[in-house]
C-alpha cells in the first residue's frame, strides 16, 4: 500500500530537463541517465564535477549500457556505471517505507536503522530530507490510510481501526479529526450526519462556492458554473447534509468575495483543513507569505526544512481545496513565471495582479 506522500525522486523525461540536470550536477538525476561528449567520447553521470560540455556536443542515454555500445568509455572520476549515493539513499529510504507499510506494528527507528545498516541518527536525518516527514509520521500516516482504506469498503469503525494497527481505538479517535477531518464513522459513510452549510456567489473571477462543516470552511471552490461547483461538493461528501447558509454564514460568503474583489491584509476564517502531515506544514507555510508577495516552491521547501522536497510541495498546493484563505495562488516558479493552479492560471494571474496593487 502506498499513501502517496513520499517524494522518492524527480523524473527527468526530456532532454531540456536533463541538461538543466547536468548543468546543477543535480545528484537526484544519477541512475536515471547518464550524457555522453562527443569531444572526448566519455560519458558520465549528470553529478559529475568535471569540466562541463558544450550543449551541442552533449547526448543523453537512459543507462549506461546504451552509452557504452554507442562507443563511448566510462568517467574514471564519477563512474557512471556504479550506482550513485543519491540513488542508494533513495532507494534505502523506499525500502523503509515498504517495511513500515507492511507492518502490523509500527517498526522502531532502531529496527528501520539496522535494517538499512546505518546508525539511527543518520538513517532519520536521511528518510526526513527525502520523504520530507519523519519514520514516525510516515507511520502514522500509513495507518491513517489503512483506516480510510476500510471505512472506505464499508467495514466496522472498530474493526477498521485494530484491522490497521492501533492497539486502542482511543489512539486513533485522539488522531481522527487531524486524520479524517471527521469522526470515523462520517468518513465512511462519506460524510453521513456531517452538515454542510454552503452557498454560491458570482464574482468578477466567475462562480465561487463557500462550503463548511462546524469546524470551520472546508472548501472555497472558483468555477465557471454554480452547478458544477455544487456537483464537484456533492461527490466529495454525497452523504452529507448539505444546506443553504444561513445569515450568519452569508458573512463568510461576503467576506470572501469581498476578498476577491478588494485584497486586504488578510482573509481571517475558521478552517477544516484535511490533509497529510506533509500537506499541512505547506498549507501552514503558504498562508504565512504576506498579501502582494510570492514564493516559489523552492522557497516553501526552505521554508518547511525540506528543500528537496519542491515537487511535493508543488502536488500540495494542487491539492489544496480552499483557495485564497490558503493562497496556493502566491507560489510561483523560481523564474517567477506563473505555474500551474487549479482553479485556471488566468484567475491566478488576476489574484496577483490584485493583491500587488495594495
Amino acid at each position: 500500500m502506498s499513501i502517496g506522500i513520499v517524494e522518492m525522486s524527480r523524473h527527468y523525461k526530456s532532454d531540456d530537463e536533463r541538461w538543466q540536470a547536468v548543468t546543477e550536477r543535480d545528484g537526484r538525476a544519477d541512475g536515471q541517465f547518464v550524457f555522453a561528449v562527443g569531444t572526448t567520447g566519455i560519458y558520465c553521470r549528470p553529478s559529475c564535477s568535471s569540466r562541463a560540455a558544450l550543449r551541442k556536443n552533449v547526448t543523453f542515454y537512459d543507462h549506461a549500457q546504451q552509452a557504452e555500445e554507442a562507443g563511448y568509455r566510462a568517467c574514471k572520476r564519477c563512474k557512471p556505471h556504479d550506482q550513485g549515493p543519491a540513488r542508494e539513499r533513495a532507494e534505502m529510504v523506499a525500502a523503509a517505507c515498504r517495511m513500515i507499510e507492511e507492518s502490523e506494528e509500527p517498526p522502531s527507528l532502531d529496527e528501520l536503522a539496522q535494517k538499512a545498516g546505518i546508525s539511527r541518527f543518520y538513517f532519520h536525518r536521511v528518510f526526513k530530507e527525502i520523504t520530507g516527514i519523519t519514520p514516525k509520521a510516515y507511520a502514522a500516516e500509513c495507518r491513517a490510510a489503512r483506516v480510510r482504506g476500510e471505512l472506505e469498503k464499508g467495514a466496522s469503525v472498530t474493526g477498521a481501526i485494530f484491522d490497521a494497527g492501533y492497539n486502542a481505538s482511543s489512539r486513533f479517535y485522539e488522531e481522527s479529526h487531524k486524520r479524517l477531518g471527521m469522526r470515523p464513522t462520517q468518513y465512511r459513510d462519506g460524510g453521513r450526519d456531517t452538515l454542510i452549510r454552503f452557498a454560491v456567489g458570482e464574482c468578477t473571477l466567475g462562480s465561487v462556492l463557500i462550503a463548511a462543516t462546524a469546524r470551520g470552511v472546508c472548501a472555497i471552490d472558483f468555477g465557471d458554473a454554480p452547478e458544477q461547483l455544487v456537483k464537484a461538493l456533492q461527490d466529495r461528501f454525497p452523504k452529507a447534509e448539505l444546506i443553504g447558509g444561513d445569515a450568519d454564514f452569508e458573512a463568510i460568503v461576503a467576506s470572501v468575495i469581498g476578498y476577491v474583489e478588494n485584497p486586504s491584509d488578510s482573509l481571517d476564517l475558521p478552517l477544516d483543513i484535511r490533509g497529510t502531515a506533509f500537506q499541512q506544514r505547506v498549507w501552514d507555510a503558504l498562508r504565512s507569505i504576506p498579501v502582494g508577495e510570492t514564493a516559489s516552491y523552492a522557497d516553501i521547501a526552505r521554508e518547511i526544512g525540506q528543500p528537496r522536497a519542491v515537487r511535493a510541495v508543488a502536488q500540495a498546493c494542487g491539492a489544496n481545496n480552499i483557495a485564497i484563505a490558503i493562497p496556493c495562488h502566491r507560489v510561483v516558479r523560481t523564474d517567477g513565471a506563473l505555474s500551474g493552479y487549479r482553479w485556471g492560471v488566468e484567475r491566478k494571474e488576476e489574484l496577483l495582479s490584485r493583491e500587488a496593487r495594495l
